[in-house]
């Protein structure tokens, strides 16, 4: 590691106040990447503006369907909520399958959307649940919000301070994850709702999440898992690394998305 300043906000006012009189300060909130990054030297912030003691961060709220996540929420509160799990057990199953122990309570939902990771799991819950990004200055469609492999449409010192979605009628989340991270080499998240189906696909993309218009528009016609069985998956734009080609993992997510749909 590296000499850093450290600054503690208590309001979303204050963190926005300290990043601007910075050189080249981050907002941390569970660190569960950024400090890796920083000891592997990847990252040199001169300032780290810590969210995690934000108040207004916090929380998680049920109003019939509607529902909204704090950004600072972490993977483990969103797997035990109990209110969440009553409208949308999906988005719970997912965030208790992000990593270990330590990871789940540490890390934050706002964190993990903001990060991008490829092989993340909330982006892909994210655009299968057709959410808003809610941020300090304006609200973000998911279908805009991810732009590349770890690029969103935030701009500098923007700080994500909510999720908000519509629950939808049926929606599971599968994914095969890498036995040691738990990252996913593939994930699909399908849902079904009032904005029809989606099918968001994470671990797999060569730019990041993405939406399979083939499944869903399989699925609208016959919402049943083989019904994407036989959808053609492009492998131009899917990764080939050490862990799996482009060809098997066009195989796993036709697998991910049988299996999310049978969840269901």
């Amino acid at each position: 590691m590296y000499a850093t300043n450290y600054h503690r906000a208590s309001s979303v006012e204050e963190a926005g106040r300290l990043i601007a009189a910075t050189e080249d300060g981050k907002y941390v909130a569970g660190g569960q990447t950024l400090v890796a990054t920083m000891k592997q030297r990847l990252a040199q912030p001169s300032d780290l503006i810590d969210l995690r003691h934000i108040p207004s961060l916090k929380g998680i709220r049920v109003d019939g369907r509607d529902v909204a996540i704090g950004a600072g929420v972490t993977h483990a509160e969103v797997a035990s909520s109990d209110l969440l799990r009553s409208v949308c057990p999906a988005i719970c199953n997912l965030a208790a399958m992000i990593g270990d122990p330590h990871v789940r309570h540490l890390g934050t939902i706002g964190g993990s959307i903001a990060n991008n990771d490829p092989a993340a799991d909330y982006p892909a819950a994210m655009l299968g649940l057709g959410a808003t990004i809610v941020t300090d200055r304006r609200e973000i469609a998911a279908d805009d919000f991810f732009r590349g492999l770890f690029e969103t449409a935030l701009e500098n010192g923007e700080v994500i301070t909510a999720v908000r979605f519509r629950a939808p009628e049926k929606a599971a989340y599968v994914k095969f994850a890498n036995p040691a991270s738990r990252f996913a080499m593939t994930g699909v998240f399908v849902s079904r709702g009032d904005g029809g189906v989606r099918v968001a696909v994470t671990g797999a993309g060569s730019n990041g999440v993405f939406r399979h218009e083939g499944m869903e528009a399989a699925l609208s016609a016959n919402w049943a898992p083989e019904a994407v069985s036989k959808v053609a998956v492009d492998t131009d734009d899917l990764m080939s690394d050490m862990h799996c080609s482009a060809e098997y993992r066009a195989n796993l997510i036709r697998v991910m998305a049988r299996r999310a749909v049978a969840a269901c």
